[in-house]
């Protein structure tokens, strides 16, 4: 892929002006896009977030968006590898919402998994990745992930383990 052909501070620098001319083209277009997020607790049952290197300055949680033709759940595992370094095992559907990214339709599913491994961010997309207890969640967590996050405790607490 072209980004491994790059710096790593060269990609890192050029990921927000790639984020911006992404949004524009989202606002103009509106095409209809789909993507994942991946709620990863460990067994004391922090939760997984990160900040990216690009777009507000905000946690949010490991994911991405679904290329042509990819099951969700692939997705869900290539990201979370991707982005921080943990292969995933059991992954569970906790929700799909409709929601509007920079105008455009946008499909998001939303899955749980367990994993005790340590995050490595790419410091390329992610510059930073840590648990967090779920009672004690960044203040500088965007209402999106919130509502994820909300989704899957309700979720667990209708299912419990």
């Amino acid at each position: 892929m072209i980004e491994r052909v790059l710096p790593a501070r060269l990609h890192r620098a050029l990921m927000p002006l790639a984020h911006l001319m992404r949004h524009y083209w989202r606002c103009w277009r509106k095409p209809p896009i789909a993507g994942v997020s991946v709620i990863i607790a460990n067994s004391e049952g922090e939760i997984l977030l990160l900040r990216h290197s690009y777009g507000p300055p905000v946690w949010g949680l490991p994911g991405g968006g679904l290329k042509e033709g990819e099951d969700p759940a692939q997705c869900a595992r290539r990201e979370v590898l991707e982005e921080v370094g943990i292969a995933l095992g059991q992954l569970t559907l906790v929700s799909h919402f409709a929601e509007v990214i920079s105008g455009a339709p946008h499909t998001a599913h939303v899955f749980a998994a367990r994993s005790d491994a340590e995050p490595r961010p790419d410091m390329r997309e992610v510059i930073a990745a840590r648990f967090f207890p779920p009672d004690r969640l960044p203040e500088e967590l965007g209402p999106t992930m919130r509502r994820r996050i909300a989704a899957w405790r309700d979720a667990a607490a209708m299912n419990p383990v």
